[in-house]
């Protein structure tokens, strides 16, 4: 069997659906499994096959665990979904690749650069793309955008227009960095979907209008056949160590045209869906690289354009929940897992 893991499920409900579709047209009998530290309370891991509980990806143990649970289940590749667990995870795909493990992960480099704010930044001046101007906290103009420099949901985010809107924690907190504030009604608000091959070329970009934000992930959506594409796509074209989907957000002015990047996640994205719906299917490249083999995925643009997606919320009920019920329900794993040695 050759089963798949999505780790940090949580929410992405659609994700681990997609997986599924696209295992099961190519393996019948192989499955999806999911992992987060509360997997009782996950809708991702109540739709997957299976799941398991593991430590935060901070803990010591998290590594030793995680590459437990794969051998034990005849993983054969592992999809992380947080930002937190991209760096432990690249740093470790040689010692999951000798039990003939994969990890959908770029680079250690890539990932250190992109999940910081500063250094995305250096990313787009190597690539001449304009990008918000970081100010220095002691000289800065009004309007700003303050949000940290590791951040990710709009979390610990601001926009301060006056100077009284200022406090000593914007200030204080070293990890709160001020930007430029581009005005939201000036621009439209793009994230592109990209799908990196195993050996780093761009095979597909699908751009979607962002029309509505909710915690940072995006809750209305229209793809679009933007006039930009093909600039981006050249740009692009091959980044050395970017691998699987890398999502780009960017701000264009309505005005100018000038593109302004202003984030790159190295995972899926939280409106993935829709670029998976309109025909994107990163989840079957995914396979046929990572599971098959195959190395030649041709570049992808048949997609389908002016695709909206209106995202609203569902149920997942549990009936009869409590803990005793959970152990019940969940997969089989030990409470405690003790690597062997020889594993690692």
């Amino acid at each position: 069997m050759s089963n798949i893991l999505i780790t940090c499920a949580g929410k992405r409900v659609s994700l681990v659906r997609s997986f599924k579709t696209e295992l099961k047209l190519i393996f019948s009998d192989s499955k999806v499994y999911t992992t987060d530290s509360s997997p009782e309370k996950s809708a991702g891991c109540r739709v997957s096959d299976g799941y398991f509980k593991t430590p935060s990806v901070t803990q010591y143990n998290y590594i030793a665990e995680l590459l437990q649970i794969a051998i034990d289940n005849n993983i054969k590749l592992i999809v992380p979904t947080i930002d937190t667990e991209l760096l432990v995870l690249s740093q470790n795909m040689d010692l999951f690749k000798k039990h003939q493990i994969e990890i959908l992960v770029s680079d250690y480099d890539n990932i250190k650069t992109l999940i910081n704010k500063r250094l995305t930044n250096r990313f787009f001046e190597k690539l001449k793309i304009d990008y918000a101007k970081e100010f220095d906290k002691n000289n800065f103009t009004l309007p700003l955008y303050i949000k940290p420099i590791d951040g990710s949901r709009s979390v610990d985010n601001y926009i301060v227009k006056k100077e009284s809107e200022l406090t000593a924690y914007h200030f204080s907190n070293e990890k709160l960095l001020f930007f430029e504030y581009l005005e939201h009604n000036d621009f439209t608000e793009y994230t592109i979907d990209m799908y990196f091959d195993k050996t780093s070329n761009l095979k597909c970009l699908i751009p979607r209008e962002r029309l509505e934000i909710r915690a940072g992930e995006v809750n209305k959506a229209i793809t679009r056949r933007t006039w930009f594409i093909d600039i981006i796509a050249s740009k692009f074209k091959h980044i050395s160590g970017l691998r699987g989907c890398i999502s780009l957000q960017l701000f264009v002015n309505n005005d100018t045209e000038v593109i302004y990047g202003i984030e790159i996640n190295p995972r899926f994205s939280g409106g993935f869906p829709l670029s998976y719906l309109a025909g994107g299917n990163y989840p079957k490249w995914i396979i046929q690289e990572y599971i098959l083999g195959d190395t030649k995925i041709p570049f992808y643009e048949d997609w389908e354009e002016n695709l909206m997606m209106l995202r609203y919320d569902d149920e997942i009920l549990i009936r009869n929940y409590n803990s005793e019920s959970e152990k019940k329900i969940s997969v089989n794993k030990p409470e405690k897992i003790t690597i062997d040695k020889k594993l690692l």
